[in-house]
């Protein structure tokens, strides 16, 4: 579900100048005539438009807008590649930490595994913490 929902939002990406700004002039709908829709002052809508500029608009106020120029307010986070490679990708950090830690105290003692080997390991390791998925999962490498 959430890597169809990534594909279908994948390539969007935000006008230069804002959703609302965008989406006001595109309608040729003035701040002040937005403004009497929204129910806020004109000046709130210019503050809105840079506050989306910015990064620093709420959600709410984002909707409260969308309704007022006739559209709908949507967002997304999504994942880099498909979940299971994110998660995967997970996993392989998590073995490859414990294996290094491992291998660092292995080595103190003279007795490391080579490189291939340590590879091996992280591998067989990665698998193995996919199948548990340990409660500390999420948690530091």
């Amino acid at each position: 579900m959430a890597d169809q929902a990534a594909q279908q939002v994948r390539s969007l990406h935000s006008p230069k100048e804002g959703w609302i700004a965008t989406l006001r002039k595109a309608l040729a709908i003035s701040g002040p005539q937005l403004a009497k829709r929204a129910g806020v002052t004109k000046a709130a809508i210019y503050q809105a438009e840079r506050n989306e500029r910015d990064g620093a608009i709420s959600l709410r106020q984002m909707e409260k807008l969308a309704q007022a120029l006739g559209g709908k307010f949507v967002y997304a986070i999504i994942p880099d590649g498909r979940v299971d490679d994110v998660i995967r990708t997970q996993a392989g950090r998590k073995a490859e930490a414990l294996i290094r830690r491992a291998s660092s105290h292995m080595a103190l003692e003279k007795q490391s595994l080579p490189p291939e080997r340590t590879r091996e390991e992280i591998a067989r390791l990665t698998d193995e913490i996919l199948r548990e998925m340990p409660p500390d999962f999420w948690e530091g490498e």
